[in-house]
């Protein structure tokens, strides 16, 4: 890119959003960490800085709506911009353990908040960022969606973790048509099982893996796609 780019990634002070912070400071992306307790952003970022990278710290919480509109002023007061920005920030609270709800008994306060922050929170940050993105003529939203929201796998269990990344796939789609195919690209992305606090030390994957494809995505140039869904750079069925 002629330009250094601004990306700012949600729930970036540990797991997948750290890596992906990583990634893109490496390619000379300026990123920043937004974090929902700003000492957790502030130790991820001394953490890089000590790998020669200089992310930048906001305070955000994707379930506060007031938040959100302060984090994003705060992260364009730092650089004027937002050029990228990657919703990474995630719940999984309906599983996997013994005795986890299905459909038939799951509480509706899980599928609230899981929707609260799976959902809602994504949208509340497109819906803060777009106009910035518009205003230059520039944009990349990367959405970390989940197989486990594939219509065309659906299966059983995680029943609220499930519905929300459906509906998130949902606004990827909406989003990217309502956008067309101009300068601002929207995309979904699966990570895959990776070795993370929400993966388990089980998972296949590591956070660098996990993280390749929504780096990609943020990085794309203006050939690139706009309203897909991917895994490993390959585009995968709804």
């Amino acid at each position: 890119m002629a330009e250094t780019r601004v990306a700012l990634v949600t729930g970036a002070n540990r797991g997948i959003g750290l890596e992906i912070v990583r990634q893109l400071g490496r390619l000379g992306v300026m990123p920043i960490i937004a974090s929902r307790e700003l000492d957790k952003g502030k130790r991820a970022a001394e953490q890089l800085a000590s790998e020669g990278l200089e992310p930048a710290v906001v305070q955000l919480d994707v379930d506060d709506p007031q938040s959100i509109v302060t984090g994003v002023a705060n992260a364009k007061d730092l650089f004027g911009r937002i050029d990228i920005l990657v919703n990474n920030a995630g719940i999984l609270i309906d599983g996997p353990s013994s005795g986890a709800p299905t459909v038939e008994n799951v509480p509706l306060s899980i599928v609230q908040q899981t929707f609260t922050t799976n959902i809602f929170g994504p949208l509340l940050m497109i819906q803060a960022v777009l106009p910035t993105m518009k205003e230059i003529g520039y944009g990349r939203i990367v959405n970390l969606s989940s197989g486990l929201g594939q219509l065309s796998e659906m299966g059983g269990g995680y029943p609220a973790y499930r519905m929300s990344k459906a509906a998130l796939n949902t606004l990827t789609r909406t989003l990217a048509s309502d956008l067309g195919h101009g300068d601002i690209k929207v995309n979904a992305m699966c990570p895959g099982w990776v070795k993370t606090d929400m993966g388990g030390p089980e998972a296949t994957r590591s956070p660098e893996e996990g993280a390749e494809t929504a780096v990609w995505l943020a990085t794309l140039d203006d050939s690139g796609p706009t309203g897909g869904f991917f895994r490993d750079k390959k585009q995968i069925a709804w």
